[in-house]
């Protein structure tokens, strides 16, 4: 069987966004509950989990690297306890927006990365995320996408949910479909 991949962009997705901040700390990173949910039907489909995210509080000089590290090791040992399962890998571009690197969503360089890196297809991957630069990294990689919103963009993502809550009662379909 040919491997597939989820890719989860991290803020709005896996834990609460801080309006108009980034999270910094541990002590900030507050998962969303549903994530955990959605987390184990993804992995429990045999999918790979990929964590994609813009991280410019680093290139701001906000926080560290290594503070990344730190945010991630926890997230990381948290799915774990509360899942079984953890990231297969985690992706970040610390570059500022106006510097457009290729890895930087909405560009696709750390999805196209990924696919490479481990051989899947794009028609075998999607990406779940809760904003415009998501759904557009996702349509620039030429995978499917999910757009967990109360809002919509000019940008159509293959699929949009108002939560995780909703998206976990189809997700199993939808992943059937890949």
């Amino acid at each position: 069987m040919d491997k597939k991949a989820v890719f989860f962009d991290r803020d709005g997705i896996v834990n609460l966004k801080l309006e108009n901040d980034y999270v910094k700390n541990i002590d900030e990173f507050i998962f969303i509950e549903d994530f955990f949910e959605t987390f184990k039907i993804v992995k429990s489909m045999g999918f790979l989990a990929f964590l994609v995210t813009n991280q410019q509080g680093i290139g701001k000089g906000l926080y560290t690297e290594s503070d990344l590290k730190e945010i991630h090791t926890f997230m990381q040992n948290q799915l774990v306890e509360r899942t079984g399962f953890e990231f297969d890998e985690i992706s970040f571009a610390p570059n500022l927006a106006i510097e457009n690197d290729f890895r930087r969503k909405p560009n696709p360089g750390m999805i196209l990365e990924l696919l490479q890196k481990y051989s899947i297809l794009p028609s075998s991957a999607i990406m779940i995320g809760d904003s415009y630069s998501d759904i557009l990294a996702a349509k620039n990689a030429g995978i499917r996408s999910i757009q967990i919103s109360k809002y919509t963009y000019e940008i159509s993502p293959n699929f949009h949910f108002q939560s995780l809550a909703e998206l976990n009662l189809k997700l199993q379909n939808i992943l059937m479909e890949l």
